[in-house]
């Protein structure tokens, strides 16, 4: 998360927004936004019902929900989706910026 928090402003610029999704509780997730000031939104899922509609792996023996991250177009549509296999299995804020501006500006065949 702290990734994304240092290229905030570049998401916004490219007209996009961070939603994050969690297993804690709505106040655990409430209390942790306000005391590190997130300036994107966060959802809480302690019920697994967002984790599982898009395919979020549970892994007891490494730490539980393993990363997921998806851009979501605005017609509702993933268009990129990256299920990581460990805690640490993250892409770089660099390669969601690109796909950002390929949605944007579309390479020409």
């Amino acid at each position: 998360m702290a990734q994304l928090r240092l290229d905030y402003q570049k998401f916004i610029e490219r007209d996009a927004e961070i939603v994050v999704i969690g297993p804690d509780s709505e106040q655990a997730f409430k209390d942790y936004w306000q005391k590190e000031r997130i300036p994107f939104v966060g959802l809480a899922d302690p019920t697994h019902t967002v984790a599982k509609r898009y395919g979020q792996e549970v892994k007891l023996l490494k730490l539980g929900r393993m990363p997921a991250l998806m851009v979501v177009d605005k017609a509702g549509q993933v268009i990129y989706a990256h299920y990581g296999g460990s805690m640490s299995d993250i892409p770089p804020n660099s390669e969601i910026l690109a796909v950002l501006d390929e949605l944007k500006y579309p390479l020409k065949n």
